[in-house]
């Protein structure tokens, strides 16, 4: 309701308060840019697709019928070939359109802050990062942001907190106790390690008379969902342990424990006995879960951190292959060039993402600027030499005409607004959003369009979806009517 009459919604002073909060933050990064060189250059949204990433959003050619456009996911190649012709500093309030499941923080289309340098390296680009930050915090905020921003590596990030977009704004770290129980007769820990697995938990501070057992059943019971067997605990009051597993416990696990965790007695710990990836993702949901109902993260605190030296590539478990970690024209390390010939997926790349209390922010990397590297990083994709060149044949022959080292970055500009104004949704600093099924109530749209269009565009509706189009068409109709009807003058005039 509140979308469908979102010309109401917006009269609300806290929905006001939102959007223009949002424009402080355009307002602060053109001064920024400006103020620093940079150029302001707009890049097309008709493109040509390219689906590595999320779906693209298609636009079919009158002119060339059976070809489309895309919509860009991110103003990425245009942004490097703009290194290549001579404009070492760039930067736009780009639009970007990605056909993808929505979740609280994200839409369909999106502005991204997004810049990109000539002849810098990584601390270069966060050093005007970190500087632009600092007048957003400031103009929009009234925060004076420290500055430099804390580094930690993408294995320090999973270790402690089980993801790469860390919440540093209270502690609970992850513990590796594997040393611990490596050697124990409690097979369900021994055996795991034994077979190359971990053993990791997490103590919660007055967890102990908080959690029953039938709440931790129900903890359980959700983290099945990242693959995670099950979930162990104890309890640690009055100078002992309790629960479950406490019984299996020896006295050298029961010490090691305290002084792994410095328990001071009210604590209750929980473990996950896993693969390396099941216990990062269970137990970084569970972190973020006790902290909320324990109540210990702080009110109106903004935590940013670097998170630095990632993997050049990951596995993706839908598509069954290895993807980019970012994307496929990220620069590797040293090393990681060596390895694109002999073991690729081992190789780390020059990356670094911007993350806010547990939100990634941002992200950025040294790009190829190398024709040789760009087709190892093609052909470790899995990509064939033609598919390569039928996709991003463009790219390297700029390469072949002369291409400066060049870096960038990019922050997502409506997710950063939705954390500063302490939103739960992005939806609330957009003026005219979808909502969760991607429709936009007050235009009905998408809607279906009139056969004499498709025809103009030699586009067909396939007859398996014709039912649903009827229908769509015969709501439209009502809604219409219903709207015709309403409060209507028509008749009188």
């Amino acid at each position: 309701t509140r979308l469908k009459y979102r010309y109401l919604d917006l009269r609300r002073p806290s929905v006001q308060k939102a959007i223009i909060l949002r424009s402080k933050i355009l307002r602060a990064t053109h001064e920024y840019f400006d103020q620093h060189g940079f150029i302001n250059i707009e890049t097309p949204e008709l493109g040509k697709s390219s689906p590595e990433g999320a779906r693209d959003y298609l636009v079919p050619s009158r002119i060339y019928p059976g070809s489309f456009y895309a919509l860009p996911q991110s103003p990425q190649l245009f942004k490097q070939l703009l290194m290549g012709a001579g404009f070492d500093k760039y930067y736009q309030l780009a639009r970007c359109f990605r056909d993808e499941d929505l979740r609280g923080d994200r839409q369909p289309e999106f502005t991204q802050i997004d810049m990109e340098t000539s002849f810098l390296d990584e601390k270069g680009v966060q050093d005007y990062t970190e500087g632009l930050l600092k007048k957003i915090m400031k103009d929009v905020m009234g925060i004076d942001l420290k500055t430099p921003i804390a580094r930690m590596s993408w294995n320090d990030s999973m270790n402690k907190y089980g993801t790469d977009k860390p919440d540093t704004r209270y502690g609970m770290l992850i513990h590796d106790l594997s040393p611990i129980f490596k050697d124990s007769d409690f097979r369900v820990f021994s055996g795991v390690i034994a077979d190359g697995g971990y053993v990791k938990g997490i103590a919660v501070k007055n967890g102990a008379k908080a959690y029953s057992r039938k709440k931790l059943d129900k903890k359980q019971d959700y983290i099945k969902r990242y693959h995670a067997k099950g979930l162990a605990w104890v309890k640690y009051e009055d100078g002992d342990f309790s629960g479950p597993v406490a019984r299996f416990l020896t006295d050298e696990d029961k010490e090691a424990l305290k002084k792994e965790f410095n328990l001071e007695g009210g604590e209750l710990i929980v473990f996950v006995a896993d693969k390396w990836k099941v216990c990062c993702d269970s137990l970084n949901h569970l972190r973020r879960e006790f902290a909320k109902e324990t109540d210990i993260i702080p009110k109106h605190v903004f935590d940013f951190v670097w998170v630095v030296d990632w993997p050049l590539f990951e596995y993706d478990e839908g598509r069954g292959r290895w993807v980019a970690a970012h994307h496929p024209f990220t620069m590797p390390d040293d090393e990681g060039i060596k390895l694109l010939d002999t073991d690729p997926h081992k190789a780390h790349a020059r990356s670094y993402d911007i993350v806010m209390n547990g939100d990634e922010m941002g992200g950025g990397s040294i790009r190829i600027h190398k024709r040789s590297i760009q087709e190892k990083m093609f052909k470790a994709l899995g990509f064939t030499k033609k598919r390569a060149y039928e996709q991003f044949g463009y790219l390297m022959d700029a390469l072949d005409m002369g291409f400066p080292p060049h870096a960038g970055l990019a922050i997502g500009l409506d997710r950063f607004a939705m954390m500063l104004a302490e939103k739960d949704n992005i939806r609330d600093v957009q003026a005219f959003p979808k909502n969760a099924n991607a429709s936009e109530p007050m235009m009905h749209a998408p809607a279906p369009v009139s056969k004499g269009q498709l025809s103009e565009l030699g586009v067909e509706v396939d007859s398996k979806y014709s039912d649903s189009v009827k229908k769509t068409e015969d709501h439209l109709e009502d809604e219409a009517q219903k709207d015709a009807d309403k409060n209507s003058t028509w008749d009188k005039n």
